[in-house]
């Protein structure tokens, strides 16, 4: 009876001891990020064309099998995001490992020793030791690592996204290029009838020397605007291919001309941000680093470790395999007293990483929501100049036919005609290019609006 209460007394002493220095750790109250953020993202609803749709990928932005080919191609060899692969499975097998401290830890051992003197001596042992989650801290640490996990998912999601508008952009780049390249090649061809005419006509004594000249500047310039484009086009061509993660030397096919690519409908500020991959993967972030702050406080806590321990010994193998063993039971109680304040620092440390993570997911709401802003707008200014582009193409193709018969009616000299037929080239090429940046414009809105890739 007096064993047991000497018993008594020991666990009342142990608990009033852990109760004791727990009281000495209070855990600050989180901020209420989510509260914050949820204010953030109250936006009023954003103004649209009406030819926008509605689109369920970055994939159906354009209808081409040739390109979802490509993008395959790209997400299956592109080493970036086979980097950004192999570090999600990296963070799981972290998990693993944090999540292996809530088990059991279980060990095992034998030994023998042999001596002139004496008999032989076998021993063997089986070792268990266990932590006891008391306040929760191996929880909140798995916690943790399950959140790197999935922020790191979301980043891959993230990182295929923007391969994949990457590569649409490129492959449309090469038509563009293709373009220039055949309106450059029509300037040159007309300058280069300009320049035989004027020949022709200086020869026969009509024309003057400074228009033959003028005539071989515009021609030169001209041949080295195509040369520059076509180098721009091969360029482009080994950039394609390192986005695929491709070496061969054969070029990619690109279509003659633009495809369509559709005008992708923006819902709701909150269901447009909410389906960003980058956002939710800042969001997690935050969360990991709120379950790392209580972890960094649970350090300041006791830790209670359980043990116990099998063990034989005989003067043989077969009678020393646990066959009468001894056994012991361990529990040990530890706290941290003085450590010269570095476990006060470390939780310190961890709260101003979650401030970090929060505003660095206020850093990427601001950008997500200026590209949404920014490329409806953009989309609403190239339909506009367009517009415009094209009225003046079409006027100076006729003010070009008009200079042309003047020209050879001896009405207007070779530097009108030349500065019509640039023009009238310029506005073509000028077209083009507004063209290509309303398409590229698209897929950068499709992504700003957490539109991904289908599987």
């Amino acid at each position: 009876m007096k064993l047991a209460c000497v018993r008594q007394s020991k666990v009342l002493t142990l608990l009033s001891a852990i109760l004791l220095l727990s009281a000495c750790v209070s855990m600050p109250a989180s901020p209420d990020y989510k509260q914050q953020i949820e204010q953030q993202q109250a936006l009023p609803a954003w103004s649209q064309s009406a030819d926008a749709i509605p689109v369920v990928s970055l994939n159906s932005l354009i209808d081409s099998e040739q390109l979802n080919q490509l993008l395959e191609t790209a997400i299956d060899n592109n080493p970036t995001l086979q980097q950004t692969w192999l570090t999600l499975q990296i963070r799981q097998a972290r998990l693993q490992q944090t999540d292996a401290a809530h088990k059991p830890q279980v060990s095992a051992g034998a030994s023998a020793m042999r001596s002139e003197n004496a008999s032989d001596n076998f021993t063997s042992n089986i070792d268990i030791s266990w932590q006891a989650d008391l306040w929760g801290k191996l929880k909140n640490n798995s916690q943790a690592a399950s959140k790197d996990v999935a922020e790191q998912a979301l980043l891959y999601q993230a990182a295929r996204d923007s391969l994949a508008a990457e590569v649409m952009k490129a492959w449309l780049n090469l038509t563009a290029t293709s373009h220039a390249i055949e309106i450059e090649q029509q300037r040159l061809k007309t300058l280069e009838q300009n320049e035989s005419y004027i020949l022709q006509r200086y020869r026969n004594g009509i024309g003057t020397l400074e228009d033959l000249d003028n005539a071989r500047s515009a021609s030169a310039q001209s041949r080295a605007n195509l040369a520059a484009n076509q180098e721009d086009y091969r360029q482009q061509q080994r950039d394609l291919k390192q986005l695929l993660g491709l070496s061969n030397s054969e070029d990619i096919v690109a279509p003659d001309k633009y495809p369509p690519v559709e005008l992708a409908l923006a819902d709701l500020p909150e269901q447009t941000l909410a389906r960003r991959p980058d956002l939710q993967a800042a969001y997690t972030a935050i969360e990991a680093n709120q379950l790392r702050t209580k972890v960094a406080y649970k350090q300041l806590l006791p830790n209670l470790d359980l043990g116990a321990a099998l063990k034989d010994a005989a003067s043989s193998p077969h009678q020393a395999l646990m066959a009468s063993p001894l056994w012991s039971l361990l529990a040990q109680l530890t706290a941290p007293i003085y450590q010269g304040g570095e476990l006060r620092a470390a939780a310190k440390e961890a709260e101003l990483n979650e401030a970090y993570s929060y505003q660095s997911y206020r850093e990427t709401l601001l950008t997500a929501i200026n590209e949404v802003e920014r490329y409806l707008s953009l989309e609403q200014n190239l339909m506009t100049r367009q517009q415009h582009i094209s009225a003046a193409l079409k006027s100076a193709q006729n003010s070009l036919k008009q200079y042309q018969t003047s020209y050879r009616t001896g009405l207007v000299d070779i530097l009108d005609l030349l500065t019509v037929q640039q023009q009238t080239y310029n506005l073509e090429a000028t077209l083009d290019n507004l063209i290509y940046q309303r398409l590229i414009n698209r897929i950068n809105l499709g992504l700003a609006l957490g539109l991904g890739t289908a599987s």
